[in-house]
């Protein structure tokens, strides 16, 4: 209920009349002035009620009055009625009915009261009601009020004394409350502001409203007696302490700070009166140093006193707090005080307090920033952040440093202080084994036998203290061991997760400011505010390496997996934050810091000696004085989980992993993982200390690159607990999920990762040199996952993955290297090709050729296994992406194509493998332009000498492409004549000359042409079975397909494809071996006939030419519309010649044969006919046209006259027309007489005789070679009888003479010779006679100038007669003779030479 209600003012009234009535009646007998002043108060409260409606005003007007009694009856001094009138005029208090006259009055009564010692409980709580519920007591009034509260406050009643304090307190707040309520009320009212008063002994200012001026005064003299000074204001003070001033200064600054940052007259209080003030108290504290209890100071300094450096480390707190603003000189020092009370020198009491004081500073991290900006980032100014950093590190480091032999785990203990208790737990701690016993379980630091262990001080991000809350303790408290470590350690912590979340919280501002001003002005660039990033750079530069220092030392000494953690979790934020804000050196120095502790102690590891040796010269000082930095501790004291071996190039001991280095592997990889984006250069460290730890678990890539737990290869096995064992999995699915988060990586991050890798397997193929280790492949597995995850943007890794696994790992010595080098970069080709990229590879050539591209640069690399790889990865490719290659086919047949003879089979044959999936399957789907490029694959398996099966197929090959060019000529044509436009418009565009073989030939014949030139290769192939293999195929694909070209390529198939073959095979054939050859290989015997190379590449030649005159004679139309046809008549004919005058009889026997399939036709077979007998087709005999069929004696006498009748069908009628057109090509009679003069060359040179005895071994010429040879006249002549001569009759006698003349050989007589009982000729003879007979029939019905030959025939005959009697010499050659008796004929053999000579008496004499 309201005190102005009518109901409460009516019961006030009430109260007061009852009040005055117990008055009279306790001074009716004792005191009658204060009955009678009762009583005329009873009337005066009764009239005030009765004339006004507002009755507490008029109650407050007349308080003076109302009052007056209870005045009276307090001044009885009677406790009773001092009771009833203090609680009456409480009641009147508490309505606001005292005015500021009788509050005055009021104030003086209790004064008196607290002189004599009266109701001091009762007088404070009066003081409390008039202060708290009215406003009207101001300046001396006030002051009088505060001052008698302070008066009770030191009295000797321990209740009075405290509850004054109380009061006091309250008060004091009052004061204040007021002046924010005053300064509330006129806001916004604008006032000249006053100017700033210079001098300080003022009792009042005049500017300030009143209740600003209370405070003022009352905050002014409590400056004055804290400092032991007279108060200007609070006039009647007898007594006061430092501590209890400090309390209330404290409590002002902290509940009130906008009345100083508002009020310029408060700002000078606090600059020229506290901090002066503060820093003066502090002086003992400053000088004093702990020393040694022996050595005694000649002149004592004052010694600390806890209480009130206490509470002046509180108001120091306070003051930079909140008015750092105002105090940027003064918190300097300030801070720099904060920072010597944690040297070591100082009390452990004190150097507790001041780390709790830091402590608080460090959960503020705005105002940390303040300080960097202030002082460290100004020139010639304290480095105040760094300094409380680096302090912190040093006081954290001086803890772990015994300051003497005797109290190896109290450090800074005072001397007889409550170090022993602590001092036997600790030494009953550690021991050589490490922790033991109970202490184990307890979190603690332990470096070098200093045990510390480890309190929960405060909840993360608040700074709780304790002793700068003790304000009831007088003496220094004892300070238990570890305390000061666990603070330092949370103010570590608190400082970098601050620093931290604050940075990033504004760079994450930024970053969405910039996205939105980019979505704004996408055409323009974002440029962020330089200063708060110099800000953050210095802030980072300043504290990183104290923060290092002292977090490495307690990394390396915790023994508590939590602390541990927390320490981890620290680094590894200032390392992101480092790398966010670009500070290479700091982000690489924390990074080296948690990679030094995932490795066991004094590992070798080269990456991070160096980046050590580079830290190690940095500045570490505190004020400008250089700390030295401990080193960690090589002791161990954590639980071992594993034992492995080190990687390094020459076999060592073992090594030992801590699950301490397992925790920080942990972290490693979670930096990784998390923060790689910002890691930069810095992925050389964590991969390298990663690949380390890798290699000591023991874990081996699988497949697609990810680890998994392997045996080790060498040495002692790898030894894992069973935890560990647990963990590996783990582990190792947390590093494929880290390469696989790579593809979140910006561009050049994922550089820097994929180059860090590429030095880590250069290191590690470094190590694998001239040994037979097994080598780390960590590096190689994980640019392969690193690749797979990042397929979509795989053009940007590509030439740096690739390079390097293609130049170096797929060449390296160590076969185990190179077999993951090339597992590397064959899957990842296939990925990329089997990636469904945007565009499709079908649509983006470059891309596919880049994915491509290393597979062909495999076949550079001479190790067969890695040849192996590449093919099998060629087949699975051509299997799963064979219809989409595309503009990809060269370099895969590229790849099936680079094949060497120093291969083994198994690479030929896996890469035939291809190339037969090739042309069964894709013929249809790639380029036309390939297709040449598989005839030259094929070719090239055909002239490999690994496999001759593979030869022998691929020319089988090459029947099929052929078979499939015929099929698609058109579709083929088509697309080439595409191809070949567009390529001659890039050619004049460069002003060059298209360049491709068999130019200007059309491109589809082209393609033919190579395939003949291919064929034509392998036509000379060492191996006979290959020779005739390709000769059969080649003459019978031109057979087959050769309508298809145009005419002029028939030029180019005639000179530059079957001549250059014909002449190969000449010259191979005449430089042949005639060496034996025992066996074909493996027990292949070898027939007589080919058991010398000779004789294999006779076959060659016989096939050879065949198969080219055979062509002449099917494309004799075509051949001859070419304009040099004469020109290749004569070429082929000299052929003929040259293989006729072979010394082999199956070459010259053959050269014969396909010189009667050139001649011996009367109209050419198309070339739609199938080629056959030119002989059948003319109608001749086939005594005449099948000499070499005669293998046994001779054949029964035909009658001549049947002959000559055929002849002369042959020569008349029946002859065909030739086709329109072509009648000057049939009729050109040079082509004959040409044909002539070869046959008489021919016929010359083979039967002319050895000039002498001495030419016993002379070749020659075998019957059936000379039968064929006669055998070609008859129809040669049919096509120069015009123009046959005498002088050409007599050549032709000198070769029918020397025919018969040329005597048999013995090896042959039985199957040439006849029997006596038959009465045959010859063969040869046979011919001879039919040649005559030929001409006698041609000189009967022919013109008269013929009949001049009549008397050279019968000269001929009449010789042939004249052999039956004398039988002819051949040359100088001793023969003999043998006579038939029952038909008169006469055998002549030779019987040095083994020849016979033959005479037809019976024959020639019945002819004649």
């Amino acid at each position: 209920m309201s005190t102005s209600s009518p109901e409460a003012v009516k019961k006030l009234l009430e109260n007061m009349q009852t009040d005055l009535r117990s008055l009279s009646m306790e001074c009716k007998k004792k005191f009658p002035p204060v009955k009678e002043a009762a009583e005329s108060g009873i009337v005066k409260i009764k009239t005030i009620a009765a004339r006004n409606t507002d009755i507490l005003a008029a109650l407050k007007e007349n308080s003076s009055e109302v009052v007056q009694p209870f005045l009276m009856g307090c001044g009885t001094k009677e406790p009773k009625i001092t009771q009833l009138c203090l609680a009456a005029i409480q009641r009147l208090m508490s309505h606001e009915v005292v005015s500021e006259a009788a509050a005055g009055n009021i104030i003086n009564m209790l004064w008196q009261l607290m002189e004599n010692g009266l109701e001091e409980l009762k007088l404070l709580q009066t003081v409390l009601v008039l202060l708290t519920t009215n406003t009207v007591v101001h300046d001396e009034v006030l002051s009088k009020a505060i001052v008698l509260c302070f008066r009770l406050h030191f009295t000797k009643d321990n209740i009075t004394n405290n509850t004054a304090a109380a009061t006091v307190r309250q008060v004091v707040t009052v004061v204040f409350e007021r002046m924010v309520a005053e300064d509330e009320r006129f806001k916004g009212i604008v006032e000249q502001p006053p100017s700033v008063q210079g001098n300080t002994n003022r009792r009042s200012v005049s500017t300030l409203r009143p209740s600003a001026k209370d405070a003022y005064m009352l905050f002014q003299d409590l400056c004055q007696l804290v400092n032991a000074d007279a108060p200007y204001w609070l006039v009647g003070m007898t007594e006061m302490t430092r501590t209890f001033g400090l309390e209330l200064l404290e409590s002002v600054l902290n509940d009130f700070p906008g009345v100083f940052l508002q009020h310029q007259e408060f700002s000078f209080l606090l600059k020229e009166r506290v901090c002066p003030l503060v820093i003066k108290l502090f002086s003992p504290n400053i000088k004093f140093r702990q020393g040694s209890s022996s050595a005694a100071s000649p002149a004592p300094v004052e010694k600390p006193y806890f209480p009130i450096c206490m509470r002046l480390l509180r108001v120091v707190s306070v003051l930079i707090k909140h008015f750092y603003s105002l105090l940027v000189t003064e918190c300097e020092i300030f801070l720099s005080l904060l920072v010597k009370f944690l040297d070591g020198e100082k009390p452990q009491w004190l150097r507790a307090v001041a780390v709790e004081s830091v402590h608080r500073l460090c959960v503020q991290p705005h105002l940390l920033r303040s300080f960097c900006q202030s002082y460290d980032m100004k020139q010639h100014s304290t480095k105040v952040f760094r300094d409380i950093v680096n302090a912190l590190g040093s006081f954290i480091q001086s803890l772990f440093i015994v300051p003497n032999a005797g109290n190896p785990a109290v450090v800074g203990a005072p001397a007889g202080g409550s170090g022993s208790g602590a001092q036997g737990a600790a030494q009953g701690g550690p021991g050589t084994g490490g922790v033991s016993g109970i202490l184990i379980s307890q979190a603690a630091f332990e470096y070098r036998g200093t045990w510390i262990p480890l309190m929960t001080v405060s909840v993360q991000g608040s700074a709780k203290a304790t002793y700068l809350e003790m304000l009831d303790k007088v003496e220094p408290p004892s300070i238990p061991e570890g305390y000061a470590m666990s603070v330092a350690f949370s103010a570590l912590l608190d400082l970098v997760r601050g620093i931290t979340s604050m940075i990033e919280r504004e760079l994450a501002v930024e970053e969405e400011a910039a996205a939105e001003f980019r979505e704004t002005h996408p055409d323009q660039g974002w440029q962020p505010q330089p200063g708060a990033h110099l800000v953050w750079e210095e802030m980072v530069s300043a504290c990183w390496c104290g923060l290092l220092a002292a977090l490495s030392l307690l990394l390396d000494a915790s023994t508590d997996e939590t602390a541990t953690e927390n320490i981890l979790k620290a680094e590894l934020t200032m390392a992101s934050l480092c790398g966010r804000l670009g500070l290479v050196t700091p982000r690489d120095a924390f990074i080296t810091a948690i990679c030094k502790a995932s490795l066991p102690p004094h590992y070798a590891l080269t990456v991070l000696s160096s980046n050590a040796a580079n830290l190690s010269g940095k500045a570490y000082s505190i004020q400008g004085h250089s700390v030295q930095i401990i080193s960690p501790s090589s002791e161990s004291h954590q639980q071992v989980v594993a034992v492995g071996q080190p990687l390094t190039s020459q076999p060592q001991g073992t090594v030992v992993l801590t699950a301490k280095n397992i925790q920080c592997m942990r972290t490693l990889l979670n930096l990784a993982h998390c923060h790689g984006a910002v890691l930069g250069t810095s992925w050389q460290l964590v991969l390298a200390t990663l690949q380390h730890l890798v290699w000591i678990l023991g874990l081996k890539p699988g497949v697609g690159g990810a680890l998994k737990p392997g045996r080790a290869v060498e040495g002692p096995s790898t030894v894992l607990t069973t935890a560990v064992m647990t963990d590996l999995p783990i582990i190792a699915n947390i590093l494929s999920r880290l390469f696989e988060s790579s593809q979140y990586l910006d561009d050049v991050s994922l550089h820097h990762l994929i180059n860090a890798l590429c030095s880590l397997s250069l290191e590690a193929m470094e190590m694998a040199y001239g040994n037979n280790k097994e080598p780390s492949l960590f590096a190689v597995a994980k640019l392969l996952e690193t690749g797979l995850v990042n397929m979509d943007r795989i053009e940007i890794l590509w030439r740096p993955l690739t390079g390097h696994l293609l130049e170096k790992v797929c060449q390296h010595p160590n076969s185990r290297m190179r077999e993951w080098g090339a597992e590397a970069l064959t899957a990842l080709i296939k990925a990329g090709l089997a990636y469904k990229h945007d565009p499709p590879l079908a649509q983006n050539q470059r891309l596919q050729l880049l994915l491509l591209n290393p597979l062909k640069e495999l076949s550079n690399v001479l190790h067969a296994d890695i040849r192996q790889k590449q093919l099998e990865s060629v087949l699975q490719i051509l299997q799963s992406q064979g219809d989409s290659l595309g503009p990809g086919w060269p370099l895969v047949l590229g790849v099936i194509g680079a094949i060497r003879n120093d291969q083994g089979e198994s690479l030929i044959r896996t890469a035939f493998q291809c190339l037969q999936l090739v042309v069964t399957d894709f013929l249809p789907t790639m380029p036309c332009t390939c297709l040449q490029i598989v005839v030259d694959v094929a070719g090239s398996f055909g002239l490999q000498n690994q496999e001759l099966n593979i030869s022998l197929t691929s020319i089988g090959l090459l029947w099929n492409i052929s078979d499939y060019f015929f099929q698609r000529g058109e579709a083929i044509t088509q697309e080439l004549e595409r191809e070949e436009e567009a390529l001659q418009k890039q050619a004049q565009e460069k002003g060059e000359t298209l360049n491709r073989p068999f130019h200007p030939a059309p491109p589809f014949d082209c393609l033919w042409l190579c395939l003949y030139a291919k064929l034509g290769e392998l036509c000379v192939d060492p191996r006979p079975a290959v020779r005739k293999s390709a000769g059969q195929t080649l003459f019978s694909t031109i057979a087959a397909h050769g309508t298809l070209l145009q005419q002029p390529t028939w030029h180019v198939v005639v000179w530059k494809v079957l001549f250059h073959l014909l002449d190969c095979v000449r010259t191979s054939s005449t430089t042949a071996d005639k060496e034996k050859i025992e066996s074909g290989g493996g027990n292949i015997l070898i027939h007589h006939s080919r058991d010398t190379a000779e004789k294999q590449w006779a076959e060659t030649w016989v096939l050879t030419l065949a198969g080219v005159a055979r062509i002449f004679n099917t494309r004799r139309y075509l051949l001859q519309q070419l304009g040099d046809f004469f020109e290749a008549w004569e070429v082929l004919l000299n052929h003929i010649q040259s293989a006729a005058l072979s010394k082999n009889n199956e070459v010259s026997l053959a050269a014969l044969k396909s010189f009667q399939e050139i001649l011996q036709i009367g109209t050419p077979v198309k070339d739609s006919d199938k080629a056959g007998d030119a002989f059948a087709v003319m109608g001749v005999p086939p005594v005449l046209i099948d000499p070499l069929s005669a293998s046994g004696p001779g054949r029964p006498l035909v009658r001549s006259d049947s002959l000559v009748e055929r002849l002369t069908r042959y020569n008349g009628a029946e002859l065909q027309a030739p086709p329109p057109g072509e009648e000057s090509a049939l009729e050109d009679c040079a082509l004959w007489w040409s044909a002539w003069n070869t046959w008489y060359r021919t016929g010359t040179d083979s039967t002319r005789p050895p000039s002498g005895p001495a030419e016993k071994f002379s070749f020659i010429p075998s019957q059936p070679f000379l039968t064929a040879l006669i055998q070609i006249f008859p129809a040669l002549y049919q096509h120069i009888k015009a123009n046959f001569s005498m002088e050409d009759l007599k050549k032709l006698g000198v070769i029918l003479h020397g025919a018969v003349s040329v005597p048999i050989s013995s090896d042959a007589s039985p199957f040439i010779l006849p029997s006596f009982t038959e009465a045959v000729l010859t063969s040869l003879q046979e011919a001879v006679l039919t040649s005559l007979d030929v001409l006698q029939k041609a000189i009967c019905v022919g013109p008269e100038n013929l009949q001049v030959m009549y008397p050279a025939i019968f000269e001929q005959l009449l010789l042939f007669v004249e052999f039956s009697c004398k039988p002819p010499q051949y040359g100088r050659m001793e023969t003999k003779h043998v006579a038939n008796a029952k038909y008169n004929q006469i055998q002549l053999f030779a019987p040095v030479s083994s020849v016979i000579s033959l005479s037809p008496l019976y024959s020639f004499t019945k002819l004649c």
